[in-house]
């Protein structure tokens, strides 16, 4: 009984909290204007470095680093295990819902590290770089939201036919102002996927969930793991 007391109260702790990073996020969001982009990049070893972070080692010191850098992501060091690891901005935000979180585009703490294994590398990397690049151009999130869903109806954007996996373990992640590291995690993209599909569970909850663009091409499922998981020692 006293577990589930525990697990109860930390889910509400997770949902406040999350509560406030939206606000934020929607406050930021409201002068529609990003910050320099100087605020966005990182010295190229230390990016690397942190996007090692966010899978086990025998995964992201085979896996293709990939580096913010002011045209969008480049490669920085070639792997051979078809993963790629990067640290995502706030222009990773999800494209269509939950809405409010589509403004951490404009949050310029975000840094989220996350290792695609081979399957989401080829199908999913493919969409975080062109959001990224949209940004980087100044499009706002509604510009981003239309030109996604054209470069997918297109077929500029690669077809999402399965389910494919990504890892985001890092101890260091910031995933926005007034939330910060949340729990280590794994990525599923599962496409048209909605939460109800995977039990119901409450956002922000540390039990699975579906979270971003719920009924897309680009559904997102998050299954929190363990916290000895972390990877990368403390968040600074």
């Amino acid at each position: 009984m006293n577990v589930i007391k525990t697990i109860i109260k930390k889910s509400t702790l997770v949902r406040l909290t999350l509560l406030v990073g939206m606000w934020t996020a929607a406050a930021q969001a409201q002068t529609l204007k990003y910050p320099p982009i100087e605020q966005y990049l990182m010295p190229q070893p230390d990016e690397i470095a942190l996007a090692k972070t966010a899978a086990p080692a025998n995964i992201s010191e085979r896996a293709t680093i990939k580096v913010l850098t002011r045209s969008g992501f480049e490669i920085a060091q070639q792997g051979d295990n078809g993963s790629v690891c990067m640290v995502m901005r706030g222009f990773s935000a999800p494209t269509y819902t939950p809405a409010q979180f589509r403004n951490l585009v404009y949050d310029a703490t975000v840094r989220a590290p996350i290792c695609f294994t081979e399957p989401a590398a080829r199908t999913v990397t493919p969409y975080y770089e062109l959001r990224t690049k949209l940004a980087l151009q100044g499009k706002s999130p509604d510009e981003i939201a239309e030109d996604l869903a054209a470069a997918y109806a297109h077929g500029k954007l690669p077809k999402r036919g399965g389910v494919t996996f990504a890892y985001m373990w890092s101890a260091r992640q910031n995933l926005g102002s007034g939330i910060g590291h949340w729990h280590p995690h794994v990525m599923i993209f599962a496409p048209y996927y909605d939460n109800s599909m995977v039990g119901g569970n409450a956002f922000g909850s540390p039990f699975p969930q579906g979270s971003d663009d719920a009924r897309t091409p680009f559904s997102v499922v998050v299954i929190p793991v363990d916290e000895k998981l972390w990877v990368g020692g403390e968040m600074k």
